[in-house]
């Protein structure tokens, strides 16, 4: 039976349809607003597996025929995913995972599907409501339902599901996903925005949020299927809380450590310990067996949180609002455009900034874009976690779910400094983080040595960003907000929330939670404590570097603007790029041309810049009187020299203005080939071009020779001289009488000889 549902929140209406497609899957809803529609489906094997994890797996699965297009390149199935199909992957997989059942181990896949894309949707938020509706009418036991929503701020208001359109001018692009109880996942980019702000649009969030939860509740009444029991699995209770009793001396003794390396080692030999002991004589007991290494793993995290929670006391010896030691060092590698290395405890990235032109902007074709052409990504970030970072080895391979998702993050908490928008900074910015030693926090510690990497390379961002991740344990009644939290505190805790922004605002928040949600308190005192904290690693960068430097580095290349008339861009590239080539390789420089006009020239050296630019003026002025540039010697002729010009034709340099000395041809100074600098030195109503050389090559010793060695040969043929004044017969065209026609095409001033060519240029007057 199909069953159908409509809702409305913030005054867009979406439809809810089950029952007609995929029939087989656990739960499957197509959810749809204005011309968007996106199937969403969920399901569970019956087969459990023997694993200490839950095994989910969210994809979206990007198909171009939703938008109308044919994939590009020679694999019109479409490749891999893109980056933006994985963060929407992620993005569905965050909220969803902590509302399992405890010991779920059967495996779920979760999967949403674009059929239909709104070019003005951004599908993200629907791709995540799909796959909460599908698991609401589903057979899976969840935890739900769940909603998610965009919120945008646009002059001082908020605005639930904001169109493309809208998130141009919104100073917060917000996302939150969560249920009727609380938030469970955020995830937002801002303008500096203030914390005050953030709460209120996190509460406004929250109550949308709840109307799409009861929205999918009543749907799931009437289309749901009954829900599957999940056998309750683990260790005995009482032998867990005797374990943590008997032990919680042994296991302090272990975790209670500063360093990470000596830690590690002392809770595997500690587990090996409590293994031995509570399994002597109880081989035989396969069930107990099966879930002590379970028991002493659960002892261990509940022993830890409840020192944490009721002491205040953390496994390295930190309060709960202290941060680690910091180091900040802007500059470290020679020859790069910029670096910076920040660590913080035993947490380390090195940030590489490289400079280029607009041409090596990154070309990404988004399925859900406002427009279907490319979009010109010019700041791009990217993050890399080598083994080594955690004292691991292992195989290294192309970039995972999470390296393309704090790599955004940390692009994104930038991005509103990044001078994008600065018509003196043309610049394409690539930065990549590399992180050299993780024990937690490492995205954050991205963000911080990228924001010294770009000041070390003189990028003129707005302000200084700094990131901090911020963790949380809770016994349900007492909630315990950590300050810059290590790998052990976010693998026991309950929360993930990383916090970036400058001194006037967040920039960037991503939450995690293993809860079912965050009660809106905690979230409120969770962002103030974390604003203290990113003041206090402000002021240790900018110690190090206070502002970004006066100049690029001497490495960087340097971009020098020249406008041209729009209608001269064909003219300057010339005739299948043949004059933007020939001024590459003449002057070593690189050349963008722009749209508007606007030609950018990258280079490192001034005087190559100067070629370029002479030679792009040149190519794109107009032709009068006064202007000089550099021209060959294409022929010589009876009166003087034809030289080329920008415009690809030819003007004359007459004998008398090719040297002071006296000359009877113009190849006793100058010879076919030859590069001579010129101006124009008349113009006549034609448009016919005279120029001159005098005193305009100093270093030319035969332009310069006042006693040049006269030629003995007879003066050119006129008669062959295409170019010449008087006229002649031109026998090399067969002795036709051509020859005053022809001095008119080719630059001639008095008609010819009356006798000969000049008497058939007469009768044409």
């Amino acid at each position: 039976m199909i069953h159908t549902h409509e809702f409305e929140i913030g005054g867009k209406t979406f439809f809810l349809e089950t029952g007609r497609l995929a029939k087989q899957a656990g739960g499957a809803v197509l959810l749809g607003i204005n011309d968007s529609v996106i199937l969403g489906t969920a399901t569970m094997s019956t087969q459990e597996r023997d694993i200490d994890f839950l095994p989910l797996v969210c994809d979206f699965e990007e198909r171009k025929y939703a938008i109308g297009k044919i994939p590009g390149g020679v694999i019109k199935r479409g490749g891999r995913p893109s980056t933006k199909a994985t963060l929407i992957s992620r993005l569905m997989d965050r909220p969803i995972r902590p509302l399992f059942p405890k010991g779920c181990r059967s495996e779920i896949q979760v999967i949403a599907m674009p059929f239909s894309i709104d070019k003005n949707i951004p599908s993200d938020v629907l791709a995540v409501n799909a796959a909460g509706a599908a698991l609401a009418i589903s057979d899976i036991p969840f935890n739900g339902p769940i909603g998610c929503v965009r919120i945008g701020l646009i002059d001082g208001e908020f605005i639930v599901f904001p169109t493309f359109e809208e998130m141009k001018v919104s100073k917060l692009d917000l996302i939150v996903a969560g249920h009727e109880g609380a938030i469970s996942m955020v995830e937002a980019g801002a303008k500096e925005v203030t914390e005050e702000v953030m709460v209120k649009a996190l509460i406004f969030a929250h109550e949308n949020i709840k109307k799409i939860c009861k929205e999918f509740a009543a749907f799931a009444k009437v289309a749901g299927k009954a829900k599957r029991e999940v056998a309750a699995s683990g260790p005995d209770k009482k032998f867990l809380e005797d374990l943590m009793k008997k032990e919680a001396k042994a296991i302090i003794g272990a975790l209670f450590n500063s360093d990470k390396a000596t830690r590690e080692n002392a809770e595997s030999t500690l587990k090996a310990e409590i293994k031995a002991k509570y399994s002597a004589g109880k081989e035989d007991d396969a069930e107990f067996m099966k879930h002590l290494p379970a028991a002493i793993d659960k002892a261990i995290k509940e022993v830890l949180r409840k020192t944490v929670i009721e002491d205040g006391k953390r496994p390295d010896g930190r309060g709960l609002k202290d941060i680690r030691p910091i180091e900040a060092v802007a500059g470290l590698l020679p020859r790069v455009h910029g670096s910076g290395l920040f660590t913080r405890g035993q947490t380390q990235v090195m940030t590489v900034l490289t400079l280029g032109m607009p041409k090596d902007a990154q070309f990404a074709d988004i399925i859900d874009q406002l427009d279907e052409e490319q979009v010109a990504k010019r700041y791009m970030h990217f993050y890399n976690f080598p083994p080594y970072s955690t004292g691991e080895a292992r195989p290294l391979r192309g970039p995972g779910r999470r390296e393309v998702g704090h790599g955004a993050l940390a692009e994104r908490a930038l991005e509103a400094v990044v001078p994008l928008d600065n018509p003196d900074f043309p610049y394409t910015l690539h930065l990549m983080s590399e992180v050299l030693e993780s024990n937690g926090s490492s995205s954050m510690a991205s963000v911080c040595g990228s924001t010294l990497a770009l000041m070390d390379a003189g990028v003129p961002i707005k302000a200084p960003v700094a990131g901090i991740a911020m963790g949380l344990m809770s016994d349900g009644k007492k909630f315990s907000i950590l300050t810059d939290i290590q790998g052990l505190e976010d693998f026991t805790g309950d929360m993930d929330f990383k916090v970036a922004g400058t001194r006037d605002g967040i920039t960037a928040l991503q939450l995690d939670t293993k809860l079912d949600g965050i009660p809106e308190k905690v979230l409120t005192d969770a962002l103030k404590q974390a604003k203290d904290a990113r003041f206090a690693i402000l002021d240790i960068m900018e110690a190090e570097i206070p502002k970004p430097r006066a100049q690029l580095a001497g490495t960087a290349p340097r971009i020098e603007t020249v406008m041209i008339n729009p209608e001269k861009i064909g003219a300057l590239i010339g005739p299948g790029g043949a004059n933007i080539r020939k001024i590459v390789e003449e002057s070593g420089c690189e050349i963008d041309v722009q749209q508007d006009g606007k030609v950018l020239i990258a280079t490192d050296s001034g005087e190559k810049a100067n070629i370029a630019k002479s030679m792009i003026k040149a190519l794109t002025a107009e032709l009068e009187v006064g202007l000089e540039f550099s021209g060959t010697v294409t022929r010589l002729m009876g009166r003087g020299a034809m030289v080329s010009m920008p415009n690809g034709k030819d003007g004359m340099v007459p004998v008398d203005q090719l040297t002071h000395a006296k000359i009877g041809r113009p190849d006793d100074v100058v010879s076919e080939g030859d590069k001579i600098n010129v101006r124009i030195h008349e113009v006549d109503g034609m448009g016919r071009v005279n120029l001159t050389a005098l005193d305009l090559n100093p270093d030319n010793a035969r332009l310069n020779d006042p006693n040049p060695p006269v030629s003995e040969r007879p003066a050119f043929n006129r008669d062959r001289d295409r170019g010449g004044r008087d006229g002649g017969r031109g026998r090399d065209r067969g002795g036709r009488d051509r020859g005053g026609f022809r001095d008119r095409d080719r630059g001639s001033r008095d008609g010819g000889d009356e006798s000969t060519g000049g008497s058939r240029f007469r009768k044409r007057d």
